[in-house]
């Protein structure tokens, strides 16, 4: 039996593909849907099947237009309401193909929806081989609670206790667990950077599986979630009815650099997308940097939304082809266009620049004068901080902006630097005149061996 897992690092997103007997099933696909065309061409499979675990709310699923190309049959879990053509499963539910079979599970607690997928070699054992989990448990985690508006995160999370105790922890230790996400997602708090792991490994070490009574699962699982972004709620939207596919987006129009200057005076965001270097050297006053090296669609969906309608600062073509995929598979597909010849082209036309300061954190602790942001998640900041620090996470940037004179100097930092250079563009667009990016964050602080106020022991 053929099976692959293709990582997007950029959204911490896995999907699947399993092939035997010539057929071919596909699980939790991206947006862009050609590395599974290819991937089943190269090794002389038909894609027959895909599911869906659940409607994903932290991307756009490629599953209507990779049935359109295939012919392939979209299977997912009955509450889902999905309104594409589909097959509903519930438990028990099998689809079989070569020596492959899937066998559902219905999982209801990140989504009522959600389902986990048994997954049985028959040609090799007559036992399950693995488990694709898809937001239900994570490696070191389990799903948010939080995403559904028919349910409070109190009633998911009792739910999710009791699909994964009463079906997924009744696996045998040496199945192989395969989520839909990995470190980094926002679906969840606390998982670690492997792509995979077995029932045995989790059940001895993700703290959700040790927690015994229902009452503290629940109670621990709805305290201190991370901020849910608004797009999260329209991508599970979209994927209920199925997205479009992406040769039907529009192209892009090139700007004059006058152009985007009226725009930015109405409103309209300046999404520089070229390094945080290339930004903090030069760039166009009011841009807001999402640089590509990074989650860079997360960000953008969650501080720009889905109909922010920017427009794109680059270096290159490619740069902006690359950036308008990235957006889509959130489902930001309304961009305004991109700025023609670049910063070039800025430069050109006589435009003033702006540069964005950057200090060391070696640096930095010598400025006693300097007012420190702190713009890395809550649980980041309990595992460690500046004394002096002010925690102020950038997903709260998109509303409410720090009660500080805008004048004041200012500090930003976040673990390597990327995140601090967003908060900064918006903090400068928001009509901060003295603000500093910390270059490399608290790593660097921590290389240094500066103080900091450490991990309270639990």
């Amino acid at each position: 039996m053929y099976f692959e897992q293709f990582y997007l690092g950029c959204l911490a997103h896995a999907s699947y593909m399993l092939g035997s007997g010539g057929e071919a099933a596909v699980i939790d696909p991206q947006r862009d849907v050609e590395i599974y065309l290819k991937a089943a061409e190269e090794n002389g499979l038909k894609i027959r099947h895909i599911f869906e675990t659940h409607l994903h709310a932290d991307f756009v699923s490629g599953h209507k237009e990779l049935a359109a190309r295939t012919g392939a049959r979209i299977y997912i879990g009955e509450k889902a309401g999905a309104t594409f053509p589909h097959a509903a499963v519930r438990d028990g539910s099998e689809v079989t193909f070569g020596s492959c079979k899937i066998s559902v599970l219905e999982t209801p607690g990140h989504t009522p929806e959600s389902i986990c997928l048994v997954v049985t070699d028959t040609e090799k054992q007559p036992s399950p081989w693995a488990v694709l989990t898809g937001d239900t448990l994570f490696i070191g985690d389990v799903g948010r609670p939080d995403l559904s508006p028919a349910f409070t995160p109190q009633q998911l999370a009792a739910m999710l206790y009791d699909s994964l105790h009463g079906k997924l922890m009744k696996l045998a230790d040496d199945v192989l667990v395969y989520p839909a996400h990995g470190a980094g997602s926002l679906c969840g708090r606390n998982m670690r950077a492997e792509k995979s792991s077995t029932m045995g490994t989790e059940r001895f070490t993700n703290y959700a599986l040790q927690i015994s009574t229902r009452e503290e699962f629940v109670k621990q699982l709805t305290t201190n979630l991370p901020a849910r972004p608004e797009y999260f709620a329209k991508d599970a939207e979209i994927n209920r009815g199925g997205a479009a596919a992406m040769d039907e987006l529009p192209e892009l129009t090139p700007l004059p650099a006058t152009k985007l200057k009226t725009l930015i005076e109405h409103g309209t965001p300046a999404l520089d997308i070229r390094s945080t270097e290339a930004f903090a050297a030069g760039h166009v006053p009011g841009s807001i940097s999402i640089a590509l090296s990074g989650q860079f669609a997360s960000w953008a969906g969650s501080l720009l939304g889905l109909s922010a309608q920017p427009v794109l600062i680059a270096d290159t073509p490619d740069q902006i082809e690359e950036a308008r995929v990235r957006l889509a598979r959130v489902g930001i597909e309304d961009l305004t266009g991109y700025l023609q010849d670049g910063i070039a082209g800025w430069k050109k036309a006589g435009f003033e620049m702006a540069t964005l300061p950057q200090i060391s954190a070696r640096d930095l602790f010598q400025r006693k004068d300097l007012h420190v942001l702190d713009v890395r998640r809550d649980g980041e900041w309990q595992g460690g901080h500046l004394e002096r620090a002010e925690l102020w996470p950038l997903d709260r940037l998109k509303d409410s902006l720090p009660p500080l004179n805008k004048n004041v100097a200012i500090a930003v930092h976040c673990k390597s630097g990327y995140r601090s250079t967003i908060a900064c563009s918006l903090l400068q667009r928001a009509g901060f005149t003295n603000v500093i990016n910390v270059i490399g964050g608290f790593d660097a602080w921590q290389q240094e061996q500066l103080p900091a106020v450490e991990a309270v022991a639990k």
